[in-house]
């Protein structure tokens, strides 16, 4: 009776500041109290702090066939979301400058249900940092990692709830694209025989950063010439978009503009640290799965 007390205060509170849900997606899975996405963001973070001191002094996993799967799952399900949006946003006729939350009739409908599943991917993806944990890769849990996924699960739950169609299609279109890449890519380095044939890992870094300002130009071009969109929500977006790109430069530079003395290219193999042209933040900011000289 006292968490039922609670559900309601907590979620009187987020209506008070949000404003009248969208009717469409009511009685959805885990939309309709905040306290499910709350306790599992929860959850995911005691993982870590518990998981880290659980592996302490003991030998990492290997966890080599349940990667394959796992990363050929989220690729397939990132690649099933890309289609469907490209479809949906079609059928309804979207403008891609700018549209509305109601005025695709069904498509709508077709778009937010895509968009359930994008929200409902970022918990699952929490396993990126489990796997982080029971392979011993303190390194990568980095705070641009924890952040980016704790952070997106939260927001795509407000998403669904007030804007779950219409100009929300975009971000999720553009991500869905960037995780087949990445996600296809973290699964076949799994395999050492496979790792030869990877040539696409020195653009994904480019691609991510292309994602982030494309994401904000098209947020921004909503608020520059309206069609009815909430502007508080163009705003946040932008914003946190924002935040994802000054960390991402961050990155960026620590990777391609210290070059290393002459001693250090000398006498310093490659590492984890700098391989192949990435850094250790970008791989900690998505799945993470580096080709260690031990493994190759």
């Amino acid at each position: 009776e006292t968490l039922k007390t609670f559900d309601r205060e907590v979620n009187a509170f987020v209506d008070y500041m949000f404003g009248p849900r969208d009717t469409r997606v009511r009685g959805w899975f885990l939309l309709d109290s905040y306290l499910p996405t709350f306790f599992l963001t929860g959850a995911y973070l005691l993982c870590i702090w518990l998981g880290n001191k659980f592996m302490k002094n003991r030998p990492p996993f290997s966890l080599r066939p349940l990667l394959i799967v796992y990363n050929l799952g989220i690729t397939l399900l990132s690649f099933y979301m890309l289609i469907e949006l490209i479809l949906a946003t079609w059928e309804g006729g979207y403008n891609l400058q700018c549209q509305n939350l109601h005025s695709a009739g069904e498509a709508d409908i077709r778009v937010a249900k895509v968009l359930w599943w994008y929200y409902f991917s970022k918990v699952i993806e929490f396993m990126d940092t489990i796997f982080f944990v029971l392979r011993k890769k303190s390194s990568q849990i980095t705070f641009l990692h924890v952040y980016h996924h704790a952070t997106m699960f939260n927001i795509w739950w407000c998403v669904l709830n007030w804007i779950p169609c219409g100009q929300s299609f975009f971000g999720p279109t553009l991500n869905s694209f960037i995780h087949v890449l990445m996600y296809s890519y973290y699964g076949l380095s799994v395999i050492p025989s496979m790792r030869k044939y990877l040539w696409w890992k020195k653009y994904l870094t480019q691609a991510q950063l292309i994602q982030f300002l494309l994401t904000i130009v098209h947020t921004l071009s909503a608020a520059v010439k309206p069609c009815g969109f909430p502007f508080g929500c163009l705003m946040f977006q932008s914003s946190y978009m924002a935040t994802l790109v000054i960390l991402f430069i961050n990155f960026y530079i620590k990777t391609y503009r210290k070059a290393p003395s002459r001693t250090a290219v000398k006498e310093t193999p490659v590492t984890s640290e700098i391989k192949n042209g990435f850094h250790k933040d970008y791989f900690a900011a998505a799945n993470g799965l580096q080709n260690n000289k031990k493994a190759q």
